[in-house]
């Protein structure tokens, strides 16, 4: 990283209150400079939000009511915590085509906490911002997840 660089958490920050498009090139650069992180440290339940950059993941969703996602063990993972009309919470098993695990997987030469889907082709990976935020990228087969080539992008804040 070099001198002109702000600091992660405030790249992170900065990022996080965008209200418009970001661009992808940003939300890659910071990437590389987080830290992995190790699938059972990252156990319990997160509060997520998507990243803006236009992906059609982002309406998908928003529309399904997205709440975040909670990892029980390395072994029951739940990738899609969605909230209902009545304001409870659930697993939406069938948009995610089942739940999922957690893994230490190599991403971009790194080994860093992976969520694996039980029923399609998705791999979330994460890495630390901090003590209670993880960044995720979300990647897949083209079409099913990679828009023009992209991943979608999105947090994570412990509940």
């Amino acid at each position: 990283m070099s001198g002109d660089t702000p600091p992660v958490g405030e790249r992170w920050r900065a990022l996080r209150a965008a209200t418009g498009p970001v661009d992808p090139s940003e939300l890659e650069a910071l990437w590389a400079d987080l830290q992995v992180v190790d699938a059972s440290s990252i156990l319990g339940p997160w509060r997520g939000f998507a990243l803006l950059t236009g992906h059609p993941i982002e309406k998908v969703l928003a529309s399904g009511r997205w709440h975040g996602k909670r990892f029980d063990a390395l072994d029951d993972a739940k990738p899609l915590i969605c909230r209902a009309e009545d304001g409870s919470l659930y697993s939406d098993t069938k948009a995610g085509k089942g739940e999922a695990s957690l893994w230490n997987v190599e991403f971009r030469g790194e080994v860093t906490a992976t969520m694996v889907y039980d029923g399609m082709a998705v791999l979330d990976h994460f890495k630390r911002v901090d003590d209670h935020t993880l960044m995720g990228v979300m990647n897949g087969k083209p079409g099913l997840v990679l828009a023009e080539g992209r991943p979608f992008y999105f947090g994570l804040e412990r509940e």
